[in-house]
């Protein structure tokens, strides 16, 4: 069956865990070498294999890469990455958010709160978020595909606050701005008094499928703290992206 023979050419791959030829491919497989070159070739046409340079040497693609991140359980990505947003938390002194790309919108799945009981914090909440107003949203946004973005540009942009921003301009010069600064804010745009930072998890290749960001009052979020979450944000954020494919490969061993 067609089917059958791709699955053994991504199973002969993704167990090498490295660039391989065509050769060893079909050597592994033990399919017809014209068979086995036409999968290769029809894989990478579709992402699913990655011909590394041009060098008929192929590794598991981004678009399998990122299929496989987006069905891993929010409980297994929870538990990837809940001792780093522990840290933060604790660092910080707020409340910190774990999101995810979910469908055409993206949804906070977790939330760590300071540990001193006494500390005022604001809770972000969890549920789904504007892909326009909300600083974890528009982390993932950013960096996705321009075809994502030019649908919410295309999409109703609701007002939550005098500060949101609905205009096209606009957004995609924040966008823009994201991309460059590497971090996402929200100030006041979804409610008065209450600001948030949040910065994309880059797993290898694969975009934005994830964010973590932090959320306090207007007060404490002044621009220069913002960039300062900012910055520590994206160093947690490499931490919580290896955590998360560490338990990816774990599982799929």
């Amino acid at each position: 069956m067609h089917l059958d023979r791709l699955i053994t050419v991504l199973e002969a791959i993704a167990v090498a865990g490295r660039p391989v030829s065509a050769g060893e491919v079909q050597q592994a497989t033990g399919l017809p070498r014209p068979t086995c070159y036409r999968l290769l070739r029809t894989l990478a046409a579709h992402r699913l294999l990655e011909d590394v340079e041009g060098a008929s040497r192929y590794l598991i693609g981004e678009r399998l890469t990122r299929i496989a991140l987006l069905g891993q359980a929010d409980s297994d990505v929870r538990r990837a990455a809940i001792p780093t947003l522990r840290e933060a938390a604790i660092g910080f002194g707020e409340a910190v958010f774990l999101s995810r790309f979910r469908e055409s919108g993206v949804e906070i799945i977790h939330v760590e709160t300071p540990a001193d009981p006494a500390r005022a914090y604001i809770h972000p909440g969890l549920g789904f978020r504007p892909m326009h107003a909300c600083s974890c949203s528009k982390a993932i946004a950013a960096f996705a595909e321009a075809e994502f973005r030019e649908a919410i540009f295309e999409g109703p942009l609701r007002a939550y606050t005098q500060h949101t921003k609905i205009g096209r301009e606009a957004l995609e010069a924040e966008f823009a701005a994201i991309r460059d600064q590497g971090w996402a804010e929200c100030v006041e745009e979804i409610e008065m008094g209450v600001s948030s930072v949040a910065v994309p998890i880059r797993i290898g290749n694969v975009g934005a499928i994830f964010s973590i960001g932090a959320t306090g009052p207007i007060r404490r979020f002044t621009e220069a703290r913002r960039r300062r979450v900012g910055e520590e944000l994206l160093r947690l954020s490499t931490k919580v992206g290896a955590a998360i494919r560490l338990r990816e490969v774990g599982e799929a061993d």
